[in-house]
């Protein structure tokens, strides 16, 4: 049987293998520019690490799980980098997500002899991450993984226990993320893709196989889930609020507003998977039967990241990203500004959600969603960019935005009002 120490000059060699065999060994020379983190302040606690970009947060993934990345391609020579800054900054990121459940998305191809942090450095992460990091961390995706990251996983095997190493998942190709993620967010550096590239460009059998997704197929009359507002609407009688939205929400201000972490918790894939067929297939829902408050919460998060478009528009994403520089004091009469330019169907429907979002945020000394928490978990699923995914440095003002909304519903929402049936 290896030893540590065996294993550690193993891991060591066949790093050093890869890189010859890659041909593009880095040296310790300068290194390659950060990866762009627009509106990155200089003043940010953690900017000498966080201006790589090495960590950043890319939405949800299908069933609301926050997506956390680390992308060792833009880790810079370990002589400009400070490691335990790194680590500092990575569980500062965790710790704005750790209550509710996340998953890791680790891209494995850039790591080399140069810029790798020590076994001891990962040593001393994996202690470091008690078991609040680790409770609710759902799954670990190890992007291109190679024989240094099995030998280090085999080196690693007595620290780690059984049941977070079920969590740990290997995936050879971009492709594959596909199957569990909400791809389209995913922030995935260009050095990556063209590895992706390469490496499919290379698999036997002849040319690589598509990662392009088929053409979609017509939505179904009855379609809920990933059709516009106005198809929904056209679809269902002329209902001002998608009935996903109706059902949930009524289920949850009746069962929901009191139970702890509401929105935070993910739900059984398989059976929030069968509660968007029958939705689709225009069959009933019944939650009370289902018996899981959780599962319209989910539910809900899910109806809002799959709509086309988001239910706040594209064209507001510029504006919030702008809500920065606003002076603290008047951010709520810029959100104000900023709702009331809405197309009437989609304010309608935004005052509803928003309107219940309150609601919870009102009893939040029993469930802990407080308007911050709440942003947090809705933010990305309000706003988000026409192209690309949302960066780490691109979410906090979208957090600061939905926080305003949540805590100043009153304000924001109330001179342009709804018809009242439509209120929750």
């Amino acid at each position: 049987m290896s030893s540590s120490a065996d294993l550690e000059q193993l891991a060591e060699i066949e790093l050093q293998k890869e890189e010859e065999e890659e041909g593009s060994c880095v040296t310790d020379g300068p290194s390659a520019p950060p990866v762009s983190t627009p509106s990155l302040d200089p003043s940010h606690p953690y900017y000498d690490v966080a201006r790589h970009g090495i960590i950043q947060v890319s939405g949800d993934d299908h069933y609301g799980r926050k997506l956390i990345v680390f992308s060792s391609c833009c880790l810079p020579p370990s002589h400009q980098l400070n490691h335990r800054r790194l680590l500092e900054y990575l569980k500062f990121t965790l710790d704005q997500y750790v209550e509710m459940d996340y998953i890791l998305v680790y891209f494995h191809y850039g790591l080399r002899s140069s810029n790798k942090p020590s076994l001891k450095w990962l040593r001393e992460a994996y202690s470091e991450f008690d078991r609040k990091y680790k409770k609710n961390l759902k799954a670990l995706y190890v992007v291109h993984p190679t024989n240094f990251i099995r030998i280090v996983w085999n080196l690693f095997k007595p620290l780690i226990s059984h049941k977070f190493g079920r969590k740990l998942t290997y995936v050879n190709y971009l492709a594959e993320l596909r199957e569990h993620l909400n791809y389209g967010q995913l922030f995935i550096p260009p050095e990556v893709l063209r590895h992706d590239e390469e490496l499919r460009a290379t698999q036997k059998g002849g040319p690589p196989p598509s990662v392009k997704t088929p053409p979609p197929r017509p939505p179904l009359p009855t379609q809920q889930f990933a059709v516009s507002l106005q198809y929904i609407r056209e679809k269902n009688r002329e209902a001002v609020i998608p009935p996903v939205m109706t059902q949930t929400v009524t289920y949850l201000k009746e069962k929901g507003l009191r139970t702890e972490g509401i929105f935070r918790r993910s739900a059984r894939v398989q059976l929030i998977k069968e509660v968007q067929k029958l939705y689709n297939l225009g069959k009933p829902v019944n939650f009370e039967q289902i018996g899981d408050v959780h599962v319209p919460a989910v539910i809900l998060k899910t109806f809002l990241r799959e709509l086309p478009e988001p239910l706040l528009t594209f064209r507001v994403y510029s504006q919030v990203q702008e809500l920065l520089h606003v002076e603290s004091s008047l951010r709520v009469t810029r959100c104000k500004q900023i709702v009331e330019s809405l197309p009437e169907h989609n304010f309608i429907v935004a005052k509803y959600l928003l309107c219940f979002l309150h609601q919870v945020s009102q009893e939040s000394i029993i469930n802990k969603m407080s308007p911050s928490n709440l942003a947090c978990v809705f933010g990305v699923n309000l706003v988000w960019p026409r192209h690309g995914s949302i960066s780490l440095t691109a979410l906090t003002p979208i957090n600061i935005f939905a926080e305003l909304l949540i805590e100043h519903f009153h304000t924001v929402f109330g001179s342009r009002c709804p018809p009242a049936q439509v209120m929750p």
